[in-house]
Formats: structure tokens, C-alpha cells, sequence
């Protein structure tokens, strides 16, 4: 078991990664932007651990697109909160899935349930596509496998789109 702050100094750079890449993956990828198009201009989702740990928090800019919030100061309308660090390590490792995490009472939503559950999905396109396949399948419940042209191409995007939101960009 690793020592419980470079647990969170690792959760704390993945929320990091994924707060940027879902962010990024909203802007290039049409089944991601489908998933996230009934979400209203405004609305601000967080992923956070309890109490006061490490998270990020993404915004909806209308037409299925998020935009990294830095800080992520602004009241969030949905919070998804990991009820403790190793918890959050856990996912954020892949060692097991977000959906997984849900049922095993790691985390909470607080917020919309029905927004919640889009979110976990949107979370396991983007883990499918930027993961290699065989650690994309220990993180989501149903691995749908893509194209591996498409698949790089969709990856070197995203990750791209990241990269550049952490120089400041978009």
C-alpha cells in the first residue's frame, strides 16, 4: 500500500489529467459531444475527494463541449465526491472503475443523478479511447473497442487538446 500522500499527490495530478482531457475529448469527439449535448451552457460539474482534497471542475459551453475551469473556484451544480483519498486512488489507478466505484459506496453525487450517470459514461468513452485496451478494460464496465487508426488519431487529439489547456490555452 503506498503511503497515503504520494497517493495524493497522484490523485491529485489524474484529476489533473482528466478534468483536461474530458475537456478536450468534448471538442473532438462526436459520440462524447452527443453525450453531452442536453447539458445546459453554465452548468459546472466537479470530481473532488472528501474533505477538502485534491479535484477539477469542467463546464458546459453548449453543443456537447467543456471547457476546463482552473481552480475550479465557482459553485459546482454536481459534485462527485470520493469519500476518501485511497478511494479515489483506487480509480484513478484503474484499479477499478468509476461505475464500480459507485457501487461500492467509494463515492457520492451530489447534484443530479441523471447528469451523474452521463458523466460516468462520458468518463468511460474517454478512458476507452486515451487507454491502451488492456488497461481501458479494468477501467470501464464495457470496454467497446475502436478502430486503432481511430483511435490514435481521437488519443494524439486529446491528449493535445490536454497538454495545451495546461499551457493556458482554450
Amino acid at each position: 500500500m503506498l503511503m497515503p500522500r504520494v497517493q495524493r499527490l497522484y490523485v491529485a495530478l489524474m484529476m489533473q489529467v482528466v478534468g483536461r482531457a474530458l475537456a478536450a475529448s468534448s471538442r473532438c469527439d462526436a459520440v462524447l459531444q452527443a453525450e453531452l449535448a442536453a447539458l445546459p451552457p453554465g452548468l459546472r460539474i466537479a470530481m473532488t475527494v472528501a474533505p477538502a482534497g485534491p479535484g477539477f471542475m469542467v463546464e458546459s459551453v453548449g453543443n456537447g463541449r467543456l471547457r476546463f475551469v482552473p481552480g475550479g473556484a465557482a459553485a459546482a451544480h454536481l459534485t462527485i465526491r470520493f469519500k476518501h483519498i485511497a478511494h479515489a486512488f483506487l480509480v484513478m489507478s484503474f484499479q477499478e472503475g468509476t461505475a464500480q466505484a459507485f457501487a461500492n459506496d467509494r463515492m457520492v453525487a451530489d447534484g443530479d443523478v441523471a447528469i451523474a450517470t452521463r458523466l460516468v459514461r462520458c468518463l468511460n468513452r474517454m478512458e476507452s479511447i486515451i487507454l491502451p485496451a488492456f488497461i481501458a478494460r479494468r477501467a470501464v464496465k464495457r470496454y467497446t473497442p475502436t478502430p486503432l487508426l481511430h483511435k490514435l488519431g481521437l488519443s494524439l487529439r486529446i491528449y493535445a487538446g490536454a497538454a495545451l489547456t495546461l499551457l493556458g490555452f482554450h
